[in-house]
């Protein structure tokens, strides 16, 4: 929660579940999120698929279902052309590469690890328009 409460903006990759979970999110933070494929159908009604968010000059494209994984890097770059790094979900397993002229972010999850090797976030810091990323293990 530490880092909840220092964020200065929550992106959310999908799979927020329920609009209560995002109010609470909310409570930290101004949180832009995307649908996810097991949030409840209020959710998927007013969240996009796709977004592009722009953070001190820096865009973020954020998704939540990425595809196969045959191709999932060069997919994402063609769904958002000029972001800086591309932030997706759905897989639950931490991802922070370089592919291109971009950063490819899976998170994981602070909730469920699913096939992951523990809970984990990610971090995301923009400063004088340069971006820094990391995965954060959380258990």
């Amino acid at each position: 929660m530490e880092w909840l409460r220092r964020a200065d903006l929550i992106l959310h990759a999908g799979d927020v579940v329920g609009a209560s979970a995002l109010e609470e999110l909310r409570d930290f933070a101004p949180v832009e999120a995307v649908k996810g494929n097991v949030d409840e159908p209020a959710l998927q009604a007013v969240l996009p698929e796709r977004l592009v968010v722009t953070v001190e000059g820096v865009r973020v494209g954020l998704v939540h279902v990425p595809g196969p994984r045959a191709g999932r890097e060069e997919r994402l770059v063609s769904w958002f052309p000029d972001c800086a790094a591309l932030v997706y979900g759905h897989t639950h397993v931490p991802q922070l590469e370089r592919y291109r002229d971009a950063w490819i972010v899976n998170p994981g999850s602070p909730t469920e690890r699913r096939r992951a090797p523990g809970h984990s976030m990610a971090l995301l810091e923009v400063a004088d328009e340069v971006l820094q990323l990391r995965v954060i293990p959380l258990s």
